[in-house]
């Protein structure tokens, strides 16, 4: 009675000391917002209850997965429609593992091996496409349309050869691609379809009648819990499905490889610890220690989940206030005469994206190399479109040399314009409208420089 005792007033103080001291000082720092304060593209959101249940798991110091990690699969599962969640440690190892299970020999004839294709896209973030190299088989890379920064569909089949085996791509920045195409093309084929879903939670695509979230229509969808991204636990990811198969091999590459399913601190989940027979291992092996494939340790902690619960929670406001706050800064861009210096962005057909930021393409005779130091030194903070042309990148410089280790079909006229054109800035949930209004302010000061 005395420990309940004390964990209650433990958690009263924590959420007493972040209404004081974390939610006062935001406010305030809101309410006092002027003109050449800083404007992030990106921060969290949160209240009392992300740090009343951070400590609350500390409290517990059971560390690595456990309750809160169970409590946050399960609702993620049910708030994106799915069968199975794995919870990671960021969005990167997300799509490590994504990729990973498809290596898996469990697949037969369907698994991908060294000197397979898989096709995506050089305009986007490094790791989606890193795992394709590091696992020995080849990104093949097709442009993307603007204003939707997606994949050119119509070169799909030009990039099919009898090696392709997979495509794996993001939906950018919120905006998903034409899932509809991309799906009935891999469907045609036999490929695989991982939707990088880490810039898009919360949007949604109509398919063949139905609305769905991004990342459920293909066999794995991947998500990112990083600060920025639309809901955070600090550091944090998930891989999701609705394949039995291909969920119990990404736990398996989540979980070091092994061959048990047991959840952390259980032991003879199953039932036959000491029965199995296992490759050339004596029979009766310990089960714990049977490893199927060569997998990795990416599981987030639960006080990482914990957060993530609380902020599940908040995330159907988040997603509704995102996309307000694209509509009026679009409306405000466009009113103030945008559009004849910029390229402002469109949604894709049938979706409606929950955007990650606001992305624009400088016209000609704009210059982007003046428009964003313009921007920064107003206080408001840009990014590009990450990489914008990922294998112009040092990493890629021995395969440019050699002149192997992927290919590109087509060219990549705007992803290269996209690299030397394209800036976006914030839309997230905490930004006000006087720190819009400010944002669009700059941004026409600067195009009309």
């Amino acid at each position: 009675m005395r420990e309940e005792e004390m964990r209650k007033e433990i958690l009263e103080k924590v959420a007493e000391y972040a209404r004081e001291f974390h939610l006062k000082k935001q406010q305030e720092k809101d309410e006092n917002f002027k003109e050449g304060d800083r404007v992030p593209y990106a921060s969290r959101v949160y209240d009392e209850k992300e740090m009343v249940n951070l400590v609350d798991s500390a409290l517990e110091f059971w560390l690595t997965a456990g309750r809160y990690t169970e409590e946050f699969e399960k609702k993620f599962a049910e708030y994106l429609g799915v069968r199975f969640v794995s919870l990671v440690n960021s969005g990167s190892s997300a799509n490590l593992c994504a990729f990973a299970a498809l290596t898996s020999p469990l697949l037969g004839e369907r698994a991908l091996r060294r000197g397979d294709e898989v096709i995506t896209v050089a305009a986007g973030f490094p790791t989606t496409v890193n795992p394709i190299i590091q696992y020995g088989c080849v990104p093949v890379f097709i442009d993307v349309e603007i204003p939707g920064y997606s994949i050119k569909t119509d070169l799909l089949e030009e990039a099919y050869t009898e090696k392709t085996k997979a495509v794996m791509m993001a939906h950018t920045l919120g905006n998903p691609f034409n899932i509809k195409k991309v799906k009935d093309f891999c469907d045609k084929h036999g490929l695989w379809l991982v939707e990088d879903n880490c810039d898009s939670l919360g949007s949604l695509y109509t398919i063949d009648g139905e609305t769905k979230q991004t990342g459920t229509i293909g066999d794995i969808g991947t998500s990112s819990f990083y600060p920025p991204h639309h809901m955070t636990m600090g550091e944090g990811g998930a891989v999701y499905t609705n394949n039995p198969l291909l969920h119990k091999i990404i736990r398996s590459m989540r979980d070091w490889g092994r061959d048990c399913i047991c959840p952390p601190g259980h032991d003879n989940f199953c039932g036959h610890r000491y029965d199995g027979t296992y490759g050339e291992l004596p029979k009766g092996y310990d089960h714990k220690y049977v490893y199927s494939h060569f997998g990795y340790n990416l599981k987030a902690t639960d006080m990482q989940a914990a957060v993530g619960v609380a902020q599940l929670e908040k995330f159907p406001q988040f997603a509704e206030k995102r996309r307000e706050n694209f509509k009026y800064l679009y409306e405000k861009l466009a009113n103030g005469g945008a559009e004849e210096k910029l390229i402002l962005p469109v949604a894709e057909e049938n979706s409606d994206p929950c955007w990650f930021g606001f992305i624009v393409t400088c016209r000609d005779g704009v210059d982007r190399k003046k428009v964003v130091p313009y921007i920064e030194s107003k206080n408001v903070q840009t990014r590009m479109l990450f990489a914008g042309n990922l294998i112009k990148h040092p990493c890629f410089d021995e395969m440019r040399k050699e002149g192997k280790g992927f290919r590109v079909v087509g060219d990549l006229t705007n992803t290269d314009l996209i690299m030397d054109r394209s800036f976006w800035v914030g839309v997230y949930p905490g930004m006000t409208r006087e720190k819009l209004d400010y944002m669009a302010k700059v941004i026409l000061e600067a195009i009309n420089l």
